[in-house]
This record gives C-alpha cells, sequence and structure tokens, in this order.
C-alpha cells in the first residue's frame, strides 16, 4: 500500500478536508437513493445506541438533528429513552426547518434564546445525541460543547460519513458504505476494544512512542500522565464521568480510536508527508522536522513555500505537534478488498498525527488552527514492543 496521509484543517469549529469539505456531516445530507435507504436497519441501530447510552431513570436525553433520511430513529430512540424511565427532551433540528413532530415543551422553550441563556438552558441536559447532520459550526452542537468543558452532560456523536479513498478524496455514502458502517456498528465487540484500548494505554505510561513509516517518518515522543481519551462506544455517566477532558466526553459510535497528546517538549524526530494540499496548494514531498514538539524546518520537494505559509500564518499552533491517535477497532479496519478509509480512521492500524491546539486532549497548546494527518502504513514501537507493523495492528 502506498504511503499517504489524510489530511483536515480545523480553523475556530469549521473542520476541512483538503479542498473544503466538511468533515463531519457532508455525507449526511440530501439521500433520495431508496436502495441505500433499504440497507439500514434503523430498528438495530436504536437498539445499540440505546444500549450504549446505559441510561438511568431520570436522566433527560436531548437529540439533536438535521431533518433528513435518519428520521426514522428519532421516535424509536424517543421510546427506547422512555422505556428506560429517563425524560426524551425532544429533537432540536440544526437547520431552519424543525418537525412539529420533534417539538416538545423543553425544545419550545428554547425557542429565541439568546446565546448566553440557551447555553445556561441546555445545561439541563444529561445526555445529547448528534445524530447524522449536526456540525460543530451549528450553534446548538457549540453550546452543548461549551458545557461538557464546564463538566456538565456527556454527548454521543452518531456520524455517518468520514469514508476516503485512498487518495484522501471523500467518497459518497453509498450502499456499500452503509453496509460496512452498519456491520462495524452492530458487531464490533465493545467490551474487547476497551480492554484494548485499556491495554494500550497501560503500555504507552512510562515509554517511549516511536512512529515510523517507509516514506521516512521517525518520530518519538511520551505521554506523561496525560489523559488517553478511549473511544470504547461507553456512552454511559458512570464512563464519561470519569473523564479527564471535553472529548472523554463526546463518546463516538462507531467507535474505535485511542487519542492523546504527548508531552509536547518530549515530540523529536520528522514526519514525512505523502503529497497534499497546505495553504490549498499541491506540495509534494513534504517534511517536518520537529524539536521538543515544535516544527523547526520545512522541506520539500516540490511547494514548500505552500507549506511555510500554512504554518506562518497558524502562529504558534500551526508550529506545534497536537495528537497522536491510533485505530483500534478491527471491525473497522480497511477492507482488504477495494480498499478505502471507513470513518475517519478509526479502524485497526490507523496511525494520526496532528498539528494545533490540543487544549481539548488535555495538552497546552492554544489558538485557532488544528491539522489532521492520517497514515496508513505506519509502524508504532512501544518501548520495545511493536504494536502496529506496516499499518497492521499485531495486538489486541
Amino acid at each position: 500500500m502506498n504511503s499517504f496521509s489524510l489530511q483536515i484543517l480545523i480553523f475556530g469549529v469549521f473542520i476541512l478536508l483538503c479542498s473544503c469539505t466538511s468533515d463531519i456531516p457532508a455525507a449526511d445530507k440530501g439521500y433520495t437513493d431508496g436502495q441505500k435507504r433499504q440497507t439500514l436497519d434503523f430498528d438495530k441501530i436504536s437498539k445499540l445506541l440505546l444500549e450504549r447510552m446505559n441510561l438511568q431513570k431520570g436522566e433527560k436525553v436531548l437529540l439533536v438533528a438535521r431533518p433528513g433520511r435518519f428520521d426514522p430513529l428519532i421516535p424509536l430512540l424517543k421510546s427506547g429513552i422512555e422505556k428506560a424511565g429517563a425524560f426524551y427532551l425532544g429533537t432540536l433540528s440544526v437547520s431552519a426547518s424543525q418537525p412539529a413532530v420533534w417539538n416538545t415543551d423543553f425544545v419550545l422553550g428554547a425557542k429565541g434564546l439568546d446565546d448566553e441563556k440557551l447555553q445556561k438552558y441546555l445545561k439541563a441536559i444529561d445526555l445529547g445525541v448528534m445524530l447524522p447532520g449536526p456540525t460543530p459550526g451549528d450553534k446548538i452542537y457549540q453550546l452543548i460543547q461549551d458545557n461538557l468543558n464546564d463538566n456538565v452532560g456527556r454527548t454521543i456523536h452518531f456520524h455517518w460519513s468520514g469514508a476516503y479513498r485512498l487518495d484522501g478524496s471523500p467518497m459518497t455514502v453509498d450502499a456499500k458504505v452503509d453496509n460496512f458502517y452498519q456491520m462495524a456498528l452492530l458487531s464490533t465487540d465493545y467490551d474487547a476494544l476497551a480492554a484494548s484500548q485499556a491495554k494500550l494505554e497501560s503500555a504507552m505510561r512510562g515509554k517511549t512512542i516511536r512512529v515510523t513509516s517507509p516514506a521516512g517518518t521517525d518520530i518519538s515522543f511520551s505521554i506523561g500522565d496525560r489523559p488517553v481519551t478511549k473511544q470504547n462506544g461507553d456512552a454511559s455517566k458512570a464512563n464519561t464521568d470519569k473523564g479527564r477532558n471535553l472529548i472523554d466526553r463526546e463518546i463516538e459510535l462507531p467507535a474505535g480510536a485511542i487519542r492523546v497528546a504527548p508531552i509536547e517538549e518530549s515530540v523529536n524526530g520528522v514526519v514525512v508527508f505523502p503529497d497534499g494540499r497546505w495553504d490549498g496548494n499541491a506540495v509534494k514531498g513534504l517534511t517536518l522536522k520537529f524539536r521538543k514538539g515544535k516544527v523547526v524546518s520545512i522541506e520539500a520537494k516540490e511547494g514548500a513555500q505552500h507549506a511555510k505559509n500554512e504554518i506562518a500564518r497558524a502562529g504558534e499552533a500551526g508550529k506545534s505537534f497536537r495528537e497522536f491517535a491510533l485505530g483500534v477497532n478491527p471491525a473497522l479496519a480497511i477492507p482488504v478488498a477495494d480498499p478505502w478509509i471507513p470513518y475517519y480512521g478509526y479502524g485497526a492500524g490507523i496511525v494520526r498525527l496532528s498539528l494545533g491546539n490540543n487544549l481539548e486532549l488535555g495538552g497546552k497548546v492554544g489558538g485557532n488552527y488544528v491539522r489532521w494527518n492520517f497514515f496508513v502504513d505506519t509502524s508504532v514501537e512501544i518501548g520495545s514492543e511493536m504494536w502496529v507493523k506496516n499499518g497492521k495492528l499485531i495486538r489486541w
């Protein structure tokens, strides 16, 4: 498999993929294909989501959605929430269209509130469920995140997008992707996933982590006592109450990655990127050298100035190593036949090495810039043990 990375830029709350394609929910919009609709078993999907919520009696749940193909989930979730003894607060739309059937007294009470009052109003929520469609650019999404930063509530992020070709270009979420995502969501062994992620966290503590690739990446770092976010699909209050940062309270489904901000001063080495776009322009053979978590040199076969311009404009965040993430879920691994990247690289063996703000991860880099870079052919050594070899997770 050829070396490449999938590169995503985030400015503020907007997530951009290469040529400004929205990461979360572009593929969730505009479904009219009846065949695609028929591939999804909303009854099974709703039961899985409810199981992962692990609701307690009296908890208050708000759904956040964009009207569209996932509308059939809403009455199923409403019924399940109420059967669990919890309170369904209604469904808020992030579009101008608010179906009347989604309205409740709580939803109607949110109408017309300014941001400050609305954020306070939303503190009544114990669990917010982001159904396919809402993005970090939507006000309601932002305000719920602000409450999470105040350790109020928890969320499920149930996105149905993030499929990419091996050249990094986005794929349409068609029947093939539907079937794959549904299979992964319903067949994941969540207990085994959690155990594997816990084992991985334990292995990383007190060890040097080294990431290498055939293209020449060779970078190492340590995590100290930094929080390791384990996206194991456990959206229970008991689990999220143990969270140490924002994303510990945001539970992704499908699940699969571990994420950590290394100790910035421990990050040393080089990251070699395949051909990609920086500052909106093509860059070939880009190599960034890091010393103590900062970019100290930028070289490329072609277009180095574009990378320099983007990094310079981003300020200190652009020069800073942000995050190490590793996909652990075998159900989301890159398919052998007709390979493509499922769900933002949460599959087993996929690595993310990112630049920019890492405050949400428990790091100390601020700023308004984040760039995600996904690699599918790296090897990862933790201490003297190899965990990933040439893009394949070999410990599970």
